[in-house]
């Protein structure tokens, strides 16, 4: 009876355990890539595309408010909408989401957050509503590093991007 009593509670254990990890999400807009990081530990991470000059994304600390998985804006393009965001996670009230989107490594968006494929699914899975997220870092760091790369290495630089 005693051991089957310990069975049960190492069983339950080992189910609720993972409910109660703690995650968040960290966007780095100087290096443009996201990480996933639950109990302190990185998950996975990959690419993303920020907010161009002039619509940067902003810097920050938010919380996933809705996801939808197939999202149309009412914001963009201008006048009315309907460029399709798919995999939203939603971080603030005035537009600005993570998403599956273009991510030409570099600062390209109108302030949202885009995500390779992939990655952008992977994300969707992982994160719930309510999941901290933290912007930080300036888009313009990483375009002044890729830039420096190029003048000083010349032909002999080139980017390798090893994250599907």
């Amino acid at each position: 009876m005693k051991y089957k009593i310990t069975g049960i509670l190492f069983g339950l254990m080992v189910i609720v355990m993972p409910l109660l990890a703690y995650q968040e999400i960290v966007v780095d807009l100087s290096e443009q890539k996201a990480y996933a990081i639950e109990d302190g530990y990185v998950i996975f991470e990959g690419r993303i595309s920020s907010g161009k000059a002039g619509r940067e994304t902003p810097n920050g600390e938010f919380r996933i408010l809705q996801k939808k998985r197939k999202h149309i804006s009412n914001l963009w393009p201008k006048p009315n909408g309907g460029a399709k965001m798919p995999y939203m996670m939603r971080l603030t009230n005035s537009g600005i989401a993570m998403h599956l989107g273009y991510v030409p490594n570099r600062p390209a968006s109108h302030g949202c957050i885009r995500l390779k494929r992939g990655f952008a699914q992977r994300m969707y899975r992982w994160a719930k509503v309510g999941t901290p997220v933290y912007v930080e870092g300036s888009a313009s760091d990483y375009l002044e590093a890729r830039r420096f790369a190029r003048d000083y290495y010349g032909d002999e630089y080139g980017i390798v991007d090893y994250h599907d």
